[in-house]
């Protein structure tokens, strides 16, 4: 059962043409990029590289809630590398993914709590879970 939305917080708005070899645009101009296919090595940047990059920012958002809730301050220097594959199996086109997690400093248990919490809580991991293959690989 999927849950609504109760409120919505904000709505991401982009015009896009062309698919892969085409360009977006955001409703506010804040986002103008040319889009090009993963290994053209054309100018632009791809879906997979988008949600790469969405999707990590979101994680750490996510690890700040969970690391608030585990009463832990987290280091100043976490990052995320967020790998998004494009591949097939047989005829259909699929995603998989790897969110690296570097908290430094942090015990390893402690961080590995923070990564399975903001996986509970981020709306990217919320959309993927059960659809694709994630690994959360502390690093």
């Amino acid at each position: 059962m999927t849950i609504q939305i109760d409120k919505v917080l904000y709505t991401g708005k982009t015009h896009t043409t062309g698919g892969r070899e085409g360009a977006s645009r955001s409703s506010d101009n804040q986002l103008d990029i040319r889009l090009s296919p993963p290994g053209s090595n054309r100018p632009g940047t791809n879906p997979e590289q988008l949600f790469a990059a969405g999707w990590s920012a979101c994680f750490i958002g996510a690890m700040n809630r969970a690391a608030s809730g585990l009463k832990v301050k987290l280091p100043a220097d976490l990052a995320v590398d967020a790998e998004v594959d494009l591949g097939t199996a047989g005829d259909e086109f699929l995603l998989q993914a790897r969110l690296n997690v570097s908290l430094p400093g942090l015990d390893r248990d402690i961080a590995r709590a923070v990564v399975d919490g903001a996986h509970r809580i981020c709306p990217y991991s919320k959309l993927t879970r059960g659809n694709i293959n994630v690994e959360l690989n502390l690093v």
